[in-house]
Parts: structure tokens; C-alpha cells; sequence
């Protein structure tokens, strides 16, 4: 449960620095907001005696914690994720519920997982964060028995999901300096190509597998909107950081107007257009992809 293992890539400093802080004091907001994806994770799982499930870039622990209560004293679920901060609030979570839960503070993509130890593996929003993406699912193939199910949840393009772009546009004009999204880069939008993710997972030994589209109405409180893009995201890192009061207040002022078509009274409303990932392990496939090796 405190095994800590830092590979030093960028994601992983991201995640134990100003991103996972924002993610921490967004906590509440963003485990409401994505509830929806929670269930349909936990749902697909299924129950069974003894199943063993490993919950990929599990964040702050709710979808770990949640899969921990369907599954209940028989089973048991593991969350794994590279920020420290994040999984020590998860682990707290666990600890004040009561929960079965435990948290592995590592990197999925190298974290030497006892091999064939899982039935189920889960993801909701992390898999589209590993820079080396074989390698990562490869791994992961590694630590799931012969038959396993794996279920991920990503977005699709940031051109399905304007809502999520909505600050960064409103500000580009007021702040010349603002980051462009890779599509190439390991980040929210880098699973916007079914193909790939077909393409990768396969190269990595996973067998069947299925890519559906999925469009989610999501809410969160309209008093929490200038909390939500004021911390998270691109613009957010930019407003956390330093810049002057004029120029804080003119941002935040032009971002909210660019959000009034979503606010409907005291809620924002939006639709998340995601991919539904599911594969299966294969011994025999996930023996092959264990030939190769990682780029850490």
C-alpha cells in the first residue's frame, strides 16, 4: 500500500505537483461531475467471488472506493496512480469509510504487478496519461489473468468535447502564452483516435477488443464554475501561477461569459463524448507482448 515508485517523466511531476493539488481542492466537484462514469465502470465490472480489480490512475480513490463497496468482503480492489498527494488522500478516504480498499502510489506502466494477480482492470480518465502506451497496457496485460477484463473510459477530440475547451478559447486572445493541446502528447485528448487505441491495444497482447462511442450528460454546480476552470486544465495552471490582478479578473470574467450557454440556472450542464474501452487478457498474447521493452 505505500510502495512508491517515481519513473521521473513528465506526467508524473505534473500529477505530484500543481495538477494533482488542483485535482484535490476540485475533489468533490469533479467526483459528482463524474459519477456517471463511476457507475458505468462498477456496473461493467460485475460481481464474483473473489474478483481481484485493479483501478488504473485511480486519482483520489472514488471509482477504487466504489468498486471496493460492489464487491465486498470477497473481493478486493486496488487503485493505482503516480501522485503522492492524490493517493494519500485516497487512502485516507479508505481508512475514515472503512473501506477494503488499498492505494499503490507507482507508475502503472512499470509497476512490476504480481503477474496474473487481477480479473478486472478499470480505468476512468487515466490511460490517456501513460507516454508509452504499449509498453504501459502491456504491463498492465502482464498483471491480468488469462481472460481478464479490462474497462477504460477516455475522451474522445477536444472537437467532440467543446465544452472542455471553452476556457482555454475564451482566453487565448488575453493571454498570448497560453499552451496548445498535443494531439500527439500523452493527455486528455490523446485516445481521440479509435484506431489507435485498437492499434495499441492489440500491439500490447489484449484480445476482443471493443470501442464504442459514449455521450454523457454531466452537471456541476454553477457555483462552482469559476472554481472548476480556475484550477484545472491548461488555463487553470496558468491562473495558479503568476499574473497580474487585472489580468486575472479580465480572464475570469471572459472565460464565464463563454461558459452562459451551458449554465442553466443553478447548475452547468454538458455532454462528455468519451470511448467505452473493453478488452480481454490473453496468457498467450500477454506472454508475446512481455518480449519487449519499455522505453523507462
Amino acid at each position: 500500500m505505500g510502495n512508491t515508485q517515481h519513473t521521473g517523466h513528465a506526467q508524473t511531476a505534473l500529477w505530484n505537483g500543481r495538477s494533482g493539488r488542483a485535482w484535490i481542492a476540485a475533489q468533490a466537484v469533479l467526483d459528482q461531475m463524474f459519477q456517471p462514469f463511476e457507475d458505468l465502470l462498477v456496473d461493467m465490472m460485475g460481481v464474483g467471488a473473489e474478483l481481484r480489480v485493479l483501478d488504473v490512475g485511480c486519482g483520489t480513490g472514488s471509482t477504487t472506493l466504489a468498486a471496493a463497496r460492489r464487491l465486498g468482503m470477497k473481493g478486493h480492489c486496488i487503485g493505482v496512480d503516480v501522485s503522492a498527494p492524490m493517493i494519500a488522500v485516497a487512502q485516507e478516504r479508505a481508512k475514515r469509510t472503512n473501506s477494503t480498499a488499498s492505494f499503490i502510489c507507482a507508475d502503472a506502466q512499470t509497476h512490476a504487478f504480481e503477474p496474473a494477480s487481477f480479473d478486472r482492470i478499470l480505468s476512468r480518465f487515466g490511460v490517456m496519461f501513460f507516454d508509452d502506451p504499449v509498453s504501459a497496457f502491456a504491463n498492465l496485460a502482464r498483471a491480468a489473468r488469462d481472460g481478464a477484463e479490462l474497462h477504460c473510459i477516455a475522451w474522445r477530440s477536444a472537437a467532440d468535447n467543446p465544452f472542455m475547451t471553452t476556457a482555454e478559447r475564451a482566453a487565448a486572445s488575453l493571454l498570448p502564452d497560453l499552451p496548445a493541446r498535443r494531439p500527439d502528447a500523452a493527455g486528455q485528448f490523446s485516445f481521440a483516435d479509435r484506431q489507435r487505441i485498437a492499434s495499441l491495444l492489440e500491439a500490447s497482447g489484449w484480445v476482443g477488443v471493443d470501442i464504442q462511442p459514449i455521450d454523457i450528460a454531466c452537471t456541476l454546480p454553477e457555483r462552482e464554475l469559476v472554481g472548476y476552470f480556475g484550477r484545472l486544465g491548461p488555463l487553470g495552471m496558468m491562473l495558479q501561477g503568476e499574473m497580474d490582478e487585472r489580468t486575472r479578473t479580465q480572464v475570469i470574467e471572459s472565460v464565464r461569459t463563454a461558459f452562459e450557454p451551458y449554465v442553466h440556472g443553478a447548475e452547468v450542464r454538458y455532454t462528455a463524448a468519451c470511448w467505452m474501452i473493453s478488452a480481454r487478457a490473453s496468457s498467450v498474447s500477454a506472454g508475446r507482448s512481455g518480449q519487449g521493452t519499455s522505453k523507462q
